[in-house]
């Protein structure tokens, strides 16, 4: 590109110098020649002038009067009256430039000039346009490079930046060049970097989530699996199968949860459910993990509350509050649904120490932890009831309270 940039800002330059070049030089030849033959032409009028007053003077005419009244170089003859014939200067050979002037006394005046005069003048004018040619040409060329420079190194750059995009790198540069075509790839190149880069993270992001929220269910359906292994009793086979498949469905319905958000958190599939249903199931799936620490789960509180929401969802939040309470407090795990407001609200408590205040603010951050986690727990929480339309909350820390707050269903089927 570079070349071809080159040689077409040469050629059109080439062009106009050829062709106001070729008429310059016909003007100023032409020009060249009027001058020398205008000035011949007034040697021979000045040279009558002074041959009639003499004459009339009855003074006489010689070449040493006359020699000084016609430019050097130059040959001229006066043919008078009489016949006589007189002669100035030398006379030219080959092509010459005349002038001839007859006078009131019945002289003629006749002036010559060689001609190859007017042709070295000619030729030190066409010396000067070549020159003058010769350095258009060359501040063409360095203009043409440096035009062809401030083209294609802004397309090298693009190119690159198209590269590196292919490459997995959604960086963007946010280069400009001055020229509107190119900074409208160039801005249109680093919006497709950023949604590349946000399209990136979010999946990072969902692979995150998913591995952190499906951690725990699966190692406690790989122990009901291997209880069911262990047991020759039909009814408690029957039974824990359908415990694994209940967890089974609530993972799907998580997962299903998770790629929904990473699309679009806005979009959502809320239903009414029962929300002590929920509850129930949580603290049946949780008593065998806190037993065998020693410790107990209790529920207290209002019943028969019907919520807002995806019930799976609202599961794995309430799974991630007792799990970060069996993990990083102590003593009794208590859940507490209430009604505030036309919401439903369900506490999880425990005695232990709490949330320190350095983290009370961020407990909710991703990679934000007090302990040696990974910190997606609580932020991915948060994000599952949010997707809802509800809010997840640290309402005290000391001892910690989380509570999950879910739009409850009017009573009144036609209330709003």
């Amino acid at each position: 590109m570079r070349r071809r940039l080159i040689n077409s800002t040469l050629a059109v330059v080439l062009v106009v110098i050829a062709v106001f070049g070729l008429s310059l030089v016909i003007v100023e030849t032409r020009t060249i020649e009027n001058s020398a033959q205008e000035s011949v032409s007034s040697d021979a009028v000045r040279l009558v002038s002074i041959v009639d007053s003499r004459l009339l003077g009855g003074e006489g005419v010689t070449p040493r009067v006359l020699r000084e009244q016609i430019e050097p170089g130059r040959y001229a003859v006066i043919r008078m009256p009489d016949h006589r014939t007189v002669e100035i200067g030398k006379r030219p050979t080959g092509s010459v430039i005349s002038a001839e002037e007859p006078g009131e006394q019945g002289e003629v005046v006749r002036v010559e000039a060689s001609r190859s005069t007017v042709s070295r003048e000619i030729g030190r004018t066409m010396l000067i346009i070549l020159a003058v040619a010769l350095l258009a040409v060359l501040a063409a060329v360095a203009l043409a490079v440096r035009q062809a420079h401030r083209l294609s190194a802004p397309l090298t750059d693009l190119a690159e930046t198209a590269e590196r995009l292919g490459s997995g790198d959604p960086r963007p540069r946010h280069r400009r060049y001055g020229v509107p075509e190119l900074d409208r790839v160039a801005d249109v190149l680093d919006a497709s970097a950023e949604r590349i880069a946000r399209m990136l993270t979010a999946e990072r992001r969902l692979a995150a989530d998913a591995s952190h929220q499906l951690r725990t269910p699966l190692t406690a359906l790989s122990m009901r699996l291997e209880e069911i292994t262990l047991t020759d009793d039909p009814e408690t086979v029957k039974e824990e199968a359908t415990i694994a498949l209940g967890q089974v469905e609530r993972l799907t319905d998580v997962v299903q949860r998770l790629l929904t958000n990473s699309r679009d958190p806005r979009s959502g599939s809320a239903v009414a459910f029962d929300l002590d249903e929920v509850v129930k199931q949580q603290i049946e799936e949780w008593r065998p993990a806190s037993r065998s620490e020693g410790r107990a789960i209790v529920r207290s509180g209002k019943k028969g509350l019907r919520a807002v929401g995806t019930p799976g969802a609202v599961a794995q939040v309430l799974a991630t509050l007792i799990e970060n309470s069996l993990m990083h407090g102590d003593g009794t795990v208590a859940l507490r649904t209430r009604v505030t407001g036309n919401q439903a609200v369900v506490e999880v408590s425990d005695e232990g120490p709490g949330v320190s205040p350095d983290l009370g603010a961020r407990v909710f951050e991703r990679t934000v932890s007090g302990r040696n986690s990974t910190g997606l727990g609580l932020a991915v929480a948060r994000d599952l009831a949010e997707a809802d339309g509800g809010r997840l909350e640290l309402l005290q820390q000391h001892p910690p309270v989380f509570a999950l707050f879910l739009s409850r269903e009017a009573e009144d089927p036609s209330a709003p």
